[in-house]
Formats: C-alpha cells, sequence, structure tokens
C-alpha cells in the first residue's frame, strides 16, 4: 500500500495545471494504474539485474538506461531506469506507466509493473528475445547473424503485426491512444519474430470527439508526417504516416534517414525512390538484394503500394489503420494511385525564417530542434543528416 501511495504522489506531481477536463481524465488514469499495477520491491529488481549491472545493459533511452534481468519466478524482464536529473523521463515514465495499464494486445509490449524507491523509478516490461527490429534489419549479415533469418515472410509478418498493434491503439483500445514514435527501433521482436509496439512514453491519449488536436511536436526525424511538423496537428494518421515508412524501409532494408545515397540520384529519399520506382513499374528494384529469393512479387508491390498511401502528403488521402488490415488480408486488385511524398499543397505550409540552433542529444533522448529547420529537411523531401542515433527531437510550438 505504502508504494501505491509513493507512486500516486510521483503521478500527480506531473498531472497538475492542465485544463479540469484533462485533469479528470487523468485522475481517473491514476486511479485506474493503481489498481491495476503491479508493484515491485527494488530488492528484487537490483537481485534481477545483478544490481543494474553494465553488462545486463541493453541499451539507453532518453528515459534512461534499460537492463535485462531475470525475477525469482524464472521471468526474463526488462527494466527501464529512469535517469536521475531527467524531468522529461520522469514524464515519460508517467505517461508510459498509465497507458501501458489501459492496453493488452499480443503486438504491444506489456508491462509487468512498476518500482518507486527513493530517487530511483523503474518500469519493468517483459523481456523480447531479438530485441528491436533497427537492430536487426539495418544491420549487416557478418554483423548480426539474425539477418539472414528476417526473410520476406518474417517482414510481411511484422507489417501485418504492428498494423495489428496500431489498428488496436486506434480503434479498439477504450480511448484512441496515438503512440507518435513508430519506427524500427521501437519495433521489438519476439522468439516467434512476431512484432510488439514499444516505448509509449510520448504517446496521447485522443478524444473520441475530436478528428485533431494541436500539440509539442516530439518524434523522430524521418518518421514524423509533415503536417505535425509544420503545425503540430496530431491525428491517427501521425501513425499512419510513420508505418508507411516502416514498411518501406522493411521491404528496401534500408534506413529513411542514412547517409548512404540512393541509386537513383534524382530521388532524395527512400520515400521518393520508392513513389518513382511504384510509378515506372519496377517496385522489386526497391526490394533487399538479400530478399530475392524468397519474396513474393505480389506480396512485395502491395506493400510498397500500401506504404506509399500511407505517407501521402496530405493526412485525408492516407488510410487509417483498419482499411491497411483490410488491403493486407483480402489483396485487392486494384488500389487508388499515390500522390507524390513531400508538404500538402504550398497554402497548407506555414514559412518561417530559420531562427536559433538546435541542440541534439545522443541516444534515443529528447533534444530540442526549431520548426523551420525541421521544416527545410522536409520540403526537400531530404531526411536528416545525422546518425541514426540523434534522430528524437522535440519542436516547440
Amino acid at each position: 500500500m505504502k508504494s501505491k501511495k509513493i507512486f500516486k504522489r510521483f503521478i500527480e506531481h506531473f498531472v497538475d495545471g492542465g485544463s479540469n477536463e484533462e485533469g479528470k481524465e487523468q485522475e481517473d488514469l491514476v486511479a485506474l494504474t493503481i489498481r491495476e499495477q503491479r508493484v515491485f520491491r527494488y530488492e528484487v529488481l537490483a537481485a534481477a539485474t545483478r544490481k543494474f549491472s553494465p553488462k545486463q545493459k541493453l541499451g539507453e533511452g532518453g528515459f534512461g538506461p534499460v537492463f535485462k534481468g531475470r525475477l525469482e519466478d524464472g521471468r526474463d524482464v526488462a527494466v527501464k531506469r529512469l535517469g536521475l536529473t531527467s524531468r522529461q523521463g520522469a514524464k515519460e515514465f508517467m505517461n508510459e506507466a498509465i497507458l501501458l495499464s489501459k492496453v493488452q494486445h499480443k503486438n504491444l509490449v506489456n508491462l509487468y509493473g512498476y518500482c518507486i524507491h527513493g530517487n530511483d523509478k523503474l518500469l519493468v516490461y517483459e523481456y523480447v528475445r531479438n530485441e528491436s527490429l533497427d537492430k536487426i534489419l539495418f544491420s549487416r549479415e557478418e554483423e548480426n547473424c539474425k539477418k539472414a533469418q528476417l526473410d520476406w515472410n518474417r517482414r510481411f509478418q511484422v507489417i501485418a503485426g504492428v498494423a495489428r498493434g496500431l489498428l488496436y491503439l486506434h480503434e479498439d483500445a477504450h480511448t484512441t491512444i496515438i503512440h507518435r514514435d513508430i519506427k524500427a527501433s521501437n519495433i521489438l521482436l519476439d522468439e516467434e519474430w512476431s512484432p510488439k509496439i514499444a516505448d509509449f512514453g510520448m504517446a496521447r491519449l485522443f478524444p473520441a470527439e475530436q478528428t485533431q488536436v494541436k500539440t509539442r511536436v516530439v518524434g523522430t526525424n524521418g518518421y514524423m508526417a509533415p503536417e505535425y511538423v509544420l503545425h503540430g496537428s496530431l491525428s491517427t494518421k501521425a501513425d499512419v504516416f510513420s508505418f508507411g515508412v516502416v514498411v518501406l524501409e522493411l521491404v528496401s532494408g534500408r534506413r529513411n534517414a542514412a547517409f548512404s545515397p540512393l541509386p537513383d540520384p534524382e530521388a532524395r529519399s527512400l520515400l521518393e525512390w520508392a513513389w518513382r520506382l511504384h510509378k515506372k513499374g519496377q517496385t522489386m528494384e526497391l526490394l533487399d538484394p538479400a530478399l530475392k529469393s524468397t519474396a513474393d512479387a505480389e506480396q512485395v508491390a502491395m506493400c510498397v503500394h500500401i506504404g506509399l498511401l500511407c505517407i501521402q502528403p496530405d493526412p485525408k488521402l492516407r488510410p487509417d489503420m483498419n482499411r491497411v488490415m483490410l488491403i493486407l488480408s483480402k489483396r485487392p486488385r486494384t488500389l487508388e494511385e499515390p500522390t507524390r511524398p513531400g508538404f500538402p499543397p504550398s497554402r497548407h505550409r506555414r514559412h518561417q525564417a530559420p531562427v536559433g540552433g538546435s541542440s541534439h542529444s545522443s541516444g534515443e533522448s529528447s533534444s530540442t530542434a526549431n520548426t523551420a529547420s525541421a521544416a527545410t529537411s522536409w520540403t526537400t523531401i531530404t531526411p536528416s543528416h545525422r546518425s541514426p542515433h540523434q534522430d528524437r527531437h522535440s519542436v516547440p510550438l
């Protein structure tokens, strides 16, 4: 009971100051979280992770380090430990604890519980054995032996599984949830190569009566929808856009934001290259060469078409996840032609002169960038020329 009271006080510290309506919703979430979450003792998690040994460390995020552990009952877990000086991480901790207490789906990572011990705040998840998609998809076979196992059938399985997870968040959860940071590094693969969407630190509850909201822009370069980057206009179609980018990355085996040049010198991004090949009827040229012997050409063409529909500049033209699932399952013979990737018509753009600089931090951490610079990279359809480990940012609006 004492741990629950501490957790309640911790959460309430971050939900003060909102509107009355938001406050009531957050109070309801706090009550639900307290009722449903399992509280772990700090000593149990310290023992499980060998006192948070560096050898047990799985990675580092904006939240803080993540450790692998084994509980006394034999379950393997991943333990996120809040960085002691991270205010943003503290907010993400609260957000993730609340949201994941409300959802359960085979394609979403499972939250086992939490622990608060002095200044230490930890979230405890199921351990997903094959780790994140990006570590496998964007590696070379000589660097990661699992790359060869990620054949076309498994990549298609990932596409379908992520689509199911997003459909659940958007339409089947009791309140619509927008993830806001769908990308390869936030998709975990279990021992059966089934995908699980992870990292809900930036996710937002979405009132059912609204079609879009205005919000501070947070996300990852190369995956954010143009209307969100420019105007902070957030809807489920922002997740749809990010999903489309992931689909094209899975087909091609390439990052959308990368240093390496594309085979087509006139294409300024993976998205534009995919669109140009589609228009020429040469979709198979987009395919990762490692998949040539296992890929179903018709299935590949369908996935590329879906990806291109999802990344259209006008959010109204993008399919919702329900339609994406229908296309994946029924394979219709004809689909509408996707528009060219880039910005919506110019009348929707915000013209702003560049001001100030942007700061970036390593890992998956949040950093600040000005809207003008983000808009510039989208106008030219050119991915950010930064390391993939410096890709998440927030844009104050």
